[in-house]
């Protein structure tokens, strides 16, 4: 199933009647080399490169905002907000949008990947291991084949709070 086919599949009131309730569905995605996944539910759309305008003084991990079908929407890099390094000068990004408050934010990633679903009983804590930039951000992880798949919380990803930024 594709990103839309989910988004698609998302929006019609029954789409979740038939549903496994044993099974969690994620929009994947990289950041880094680092396979992520957010819940199908907190995404709205998935953009491919879009153009962005700086806003003046707005903290480092908001790399400005776009606009969506009329709509200003404010767009964090993930790369910043997980303090990793710069993506390479001229690599396109692509954008995952949520809402939050009312608002809607575009989180800048690498690639979007696939729509996964993956059963609740595979899900786990997050790693000792897991570095604490990631950690705070992190509901927890999946292993995949050869994989390590970790859940984002967009609310906490999305709360430009001052210790966030």
């Amino acid at each position: 199933m594709s990103a839309s086919e989910a988004l698609t599949t998302r929006s019609s009131p029954q789409a979740d009647t038939g549903r496994n309730a044993q099974e969690q569905v994620f929009v994947t995605l990289m950041v880094a080399d680092q396979l992520c996944g957010i819940p199908v539910l907190s995404v709205r759309d998935v953009l491919g490169p879009q153009t962005i305008t700086r806003i003046p003084l707005a903290p480092q991990e908001v790399a400005g905002s776009l606009n969506l079908r009329g709509r200003i929407v404010t767009a964090i890099d993930l790369r910043r907000r997980l303090r990793l390094p710069p993506e390479p000068t001229g690599a396109p990004q692509m954008s995952v949008v949520a809402e939050q408050g009312g608002e809607l934010y575009a989180l800048l990633v690498d690639q979007v990947a696939e729509v996964m679903s993956l059963r609740s009983a595979q899900f786990e804590r997050n790693p000792a291991t897991l570095p604490q930039e990631w950690a705070q951000y992190s509901n927890g992880i999946y292993r995949l084949l050869g994989r390590l798949l970790v859940v984002l919380d967009v609310a906490r990803l999305l709360a430009l709070t001052p210790e966030n930024v």
